[in-house]
């Protein structure tokens, strides 16, 4: 929170009090290595959408990702075509 306040990408407001708190829940997920080894444990936390209403509880939405086979293919063609590209450094990330 202080290093999303400090970028000044955040801004913490009290909570109106017609509104209700949109839940959710910890998905925890185990990836494995093609031979079945342990590859990696993995957490995220996601909302219960389910419970949000259009208008009311969010205008819009937005989820910022990239896969990788995405980015693979725009590097592609960013090598054959000769496109400029520049590379970009976040400092803060949260998955």
């Amino acid at each position: 929170m202080k290093a999303l306040e400090k970028n000044k990408t955040w801004e913490t407001v009290d909570f109106p009090r017609e509104k209700t708190t949109v839940g959710c829940k910890w998905v925890f997920t185990i990836k494995y290595e093609s031979d079945g080894s342990l590859e990696m444990y993995k957490a995220r936390l996601v909302t219960k959408g389910i419970t949000q209403t259009y208008d009311i509880d969010y205008l819009e939405t937005f989820a910022p990702v990239a896969k990788s086979n995405t980015m693979r293919v725009l590097l592609s063609l960013a090598a054959n075509l000769n496109w400029p590209l520049q590379q970009l450094d976040v400092k803060k990330c949260f998955s």
